[in-house]
């Protein structure tokens, strides 16, 4: 697959490229995915690196921290860098339990009252990788949400993808690189390289404020030269306006743009709200908008023509100016067909809005959605001067 290009023709730059000979398989919602998560930590043999946002104290995280365990005492390097807002619900017991058996822990940009601004950079990642054989990359948290043991039915809606080929060596080189500037000891570890697994091609993009876009860079790319679909899915839409013009160009040039949302199952409202206020004009324009509804929709995913993109990024200006993040891309068919299966079995169990129903929405609503916008962009411009890595 030839690399996006801007307006005037010239490749974009990123900082890997595409790999040929990768495998990538879909694990559908938390029951799924941590059980392979689970058992890949499991049979490592000489590393764990685990890069997360969320990590909270319950039946999930115990999981977890038992397999790290094992793994640390039986020899296994295990690494984990943590975001330190996200894991404010991991218990100190719960710390306690990983460092006495061996595991180095990490933490990404702890609050400080003295930092102000600066708190609220995150590292939003969510990357497990074992060994040079397997990754898992895409939007889970470790946290009973996803895997609900009493409330089963209310699991957070979530993709995560596995993989296996040569991009697990740019995977590494991506968590070394955050590893060693916030560990209070660099790690060097052999340079991977992976057997070729046959298959797709792949590559690895990310975020780190505002001085890598290669995601957005990358999106926007692919909305120019989209020809048939833009299928697209995020737990909280509010995104750049040329994101938005792109996607209202492509439906007007006659390309099938969906975008599936959450409904009114979310773990912020007010994001939803946003959101709901730019409707209206990609309605106008031809574009589709889902709404999830039986759970909560997480998931981050990407489906432009037969280009697939997944991970930990949402499509809201929040994750693109501040966020570390990371995403798989693949141009691999069986990935595409796979992925174009899940949207369609999510489109399914969403509610598709009209133009001409949503025009006749409450007043009361417009004035939610307009007000929760305008504190989106003033969140947008607070730290509009600001960066870290």
């Amino acid at each position: 697959m030839p690399p996006p290009a801007t307006p005037n023709n010239r490749p974009l730059k990123f900082q890997f490229s595409w790999r040929s000979g990768n495998r990538f398989e879909l694990l559908i919602d938390g029951p799924r995915f941590f059980p392979r998560m689970l058992e890949a930590i499991g049979a490592a043999q000489r590393s764990v690196l685990l890069e997360m946002y969320l990590i909270e104290s319950g039946a999930v995280a115990t999981r977890f921290i038992e397999a790290l365990a094992n793994a640390a005492r039986r020899g296994v390097g295990v690494k984990l860098l943590l975001d330190d807002y996200g894991a404010r619900g991991l218990a100190q017991n719960d710390r306690q339990r990983l460092h006495d058996a061996g595991v180095e822990l990490a933490f990404y940009n702890p609050i400080s009252g003295t930092k102000l601004l600066g708190n609220i950079f995150r590292d939003h990642r969510k990357l497990l990788l074992v060994d040079d054989r397997v990754a898992f990359v895409g939007g889970a948290g470790i946290a009973d949400e996803f895997d609900s043991p009493t409330h089963p039915a209310a699991t957070w809606r979530e993709t995560m993808l596995e993989i296996r080929g040569p991009v697990l060596a740019d995977w590494q080189a991506l968590f070394l690189e955050a590893w060693n500037r916030h560990a209070r000891v660099p790690a060097t570890l052999p340079a991977l390289v992976p057997a070729v697994a046959g298959g797709g091609r792949g590559r690895v993009t990310s975020t780190r404020g505002l001085l890598t876009q290669e995601i957005k860079r990358s999106l926007l790319a692919r909305l120019r030269g989209a020809r048939e679909r833009v299928w697209l899915a995020t737990a909280y839409f509010f995104p750049p306006w040329r994101v938005r013009r792109l996607l209202r160009r492509a439906a007007r040039r006659g390309v099938d743009v969906r975008l599936l949302l959450p409904g009114p199952v979310t773990d912020h409202p007010a994001a939803r709200h946003a959101g709901r206020y730019l409707y209206r004009r990609l309605l106008e324009s031809g574009v589709r908008i889902f709404e999830y509804q039986p759970r909560f929709l997480h998931q981050k995913a990407v489906l432009c023509d037969n280009w697939v993109s997944i991970g930990s990024t949402n499509l809201d200006r929040w994750n693109l100016r501040w966020n570390l993040e990371a995403n798989q891309e693949a141009a691999d068919a069986g990935l595409a067909r796979a992925t174009q299966e899940m949207f369609e079995r999510d489109f399914r169990d969403a509610i598709e809005y009209h133009l001409d129903e949503w025009q006749r929405r409450p007043w009361y609503a417009r004035m939610l959605e307009y007000a929760w916008s305008m504190v989106a962009m003033w969140a947008e411009r607070l730290g509009r001067r600001k960066d870290v890595y």
